[in-house]
């Protein structure tokens, strides 16, 4: 959307937003400098940086009021499960509430005038309409320019490619417990220093977030980032598991998508209002959500 907005495809955005949960991949942030570079600066357009933290020091301070991430869970029982999702609200959409209120002149706790919004462009293609809705407060107005020019997510690749960004990479945090067994092998097999970091994060959280912990209030059972609810450097990444090839005997439709999400994760992006699964409204400390 930025692309089209500076190439005059789109109308010139007044700012681009991008929500930093401090745990991105390298390459995400390599990017994002380049696109402030060569397409956001010449055509005046300011990128704006926000943010509420570091999602991995957060995890890891016992100190810190820790918005859970979506970890998969092995009960001591041998059931499994995963821990509730509030990183979105906490780390995406909290710090872009705060900075859009900033830009209209409206810092928390002012209260913003009925007629006061922003149009905020979501960038959800064709491929994810169901995943496009409205913001929950009145001063953020939800538009979705992909979708109303009928592009799917390979137009959006074809036109990148066409401006010299074909290898733009997926914003995610490095070690999200969504991330399938593709994204898990690239990361091991381009970049150890981060897969010595995922793998290290992974040990850290086996016990779940330090703050409950130091609080007294450990959870019953262990934590993992990988599906298989092993260690992540011992997890199955290069191949699909016995279990799992049982799971799939459900039909070649079936058995094909879910062969899709066990290697590239699921497949909707990890933005405010496009995260994979449904954002939760978390009510923060200083409201913003509200």
């Amino acid at each position: 959307m930025l692309a089209l907005s500076a190439n005059g495809h789109l109308p010139k955005a007044d700012y681009a937003l991008f929500a930093d949960t401090g745990w991105e991949p390298r390459s995400v942030y390599q990017h994002l400098d380049r696109l402030e570079k060569e397409i956001a600066a010449p055509a005046g357009i300011p990128v704006l940086r926000v943010s509420s933290g570091n999602i991995r020091a957060d995890a890891l301070d016992p100190a810190h009021r820790f918005a859970s991430m979506p970890l998969h869970i092995l009960n001591e029982d041998g059931k499994q499960g995963m821990t509730r999702r509030q990183c979105t609200g906490e780390y995406k959409i909290k710090p872009i509430k705060r900075q859009i209120r900033e830009l209209l002149g409206y810092p928390y706790p002012r209260r913003i005038p009925k007629d006061v919004f922003v149009e905020q462009w979501v960038g959800i293609s064709t491929d994810e309409f169901h995943r496009a809705k409205d913001a929950d407060v009145r001063y953020m107005r939800n538009r979705h320019p992909l979708i109303d020019m009928g592009w799917s997510r390979n137009d959006c690749i074809a036109y990148l490619t066409s401006i010299g960004f074909a290898d733009t990479p997926k914003s995610s945090c490095l070690g999200c417990p969504f991330h399938g067994n593709a994204q898990w092998r690239h990361i091991r097999d381009t970049s150890p220093t981060e897969w010595e970091d995922v793998v290290a994060f992974d040990a850290a959280i086996r016990s779940g977030n330090a703050r409950a912990n130091a609080g007294g209030n450990p959870l019953l059972g262990q934590a993992f980032l990988h599906r298989s609810r092993v260690p992540l450097d011992q997890a199955p990444i290069d191949h699909v598991t016995a279990a799992e090839w049982a799971a799939l005997q459900q039909g070649p439709a079936e058995h094909t998508a879910v062969l899709e999400q066990l290697e590239e994760g699921v497949v909707d992006g990890c933005s405010p209002w496009a995260c994979r699964g449904d954002a939760e409204a978390v009510q923060d400390d200083v409201g913003l959500a509200a």
